[in-house]
């Protein structure tokens, strides 16, 4: 069976279990949560460029933007998500960023990075699944004020791939050459205390 005719909660869930950093936000039914906005004015945004499987420059900002990021679930490392209607094609894409950085480190640089980009609705999903194909340059983490018990962070990195990322069975490649985003990740008290105790 081609991975073009698998239903998107399969899809989703093979992409969860892959590699630790290609976990997705939860779904429900058979279409991923919607992400909450991203942050105020054009301070969240995502440019980056897909070829091949698709053709497209994107550059994401303001309201048209969503996003929403958090620890992994064994606190080593972080990831960020962004969606938004691509232009003329009256889909939603969503781009999940899993990043091999601790949660709440204020800089980082040369971060082994999974990228994951998914045509909800279209029962098609693109991920690099290893940590040889993209990386991270540099990233900063500045916290956000947020609610008692969280601590939100805007993510700013910048990186780029030398592999493409690619559909499950192989068949369908989607080249990633650049990209620069800034987006909004929330962690608990528990997941930064134990990313600063693994940093040693």
């Amino acid at each position: 069976m081609r991975t073009a005719q698998l239903p998107t909660l399969l899809l989703l869930s093979l992409a969860a279990g892959s590699s630790c950093s290609n976990r997705l936000p939860s779904v429900t039914g058979t279409v991923a949560t919607p992400p909450a906005s991203c942050l105020p004015g054009e301070r969240g945004y995502l440019r980056i460029g897909l070829r091949g499987a698709m053709e497209r420059d994107l550059d994401w900002r303001g309201g048209q933007l969503q996003c929403e990021g958090g620890a992994r679930p064994e606190g080593r490392g972080l990831r960020v998500s962004f969606s938004s209607v691509a232009p003329g094609a009256g889909t939603t894409l969503r781009i999940v960023f899993g990043i091999a950085a601790q949660p709440g480190a204020s800089r980082s640089a040369n971060l082994p990075t999974n990228i994951t980009v998914i045509v909800e609705g279209g029962n098609r999903l693109y991920a690099t699944q290893g940590d040889g194909k993209c990386q991270v340059e540099s990233m900063v983490q500045q916290p956000l004020d947020a609610a008692a018990g969280e601590h939100a962070y805007r993510i700013a990195a910048r990186g780029y791939c030398v592999d493409p990322a690619t559909t499950l069975d192989g068949v369908g490649r989607l080249y990633i050459n650049r990209f620069d985003f800034a987006g909004v990740a929330r962690f608990e008290e528990p997941e930064l205390r134990a990313s600063a105790t693994g940093s040693g």
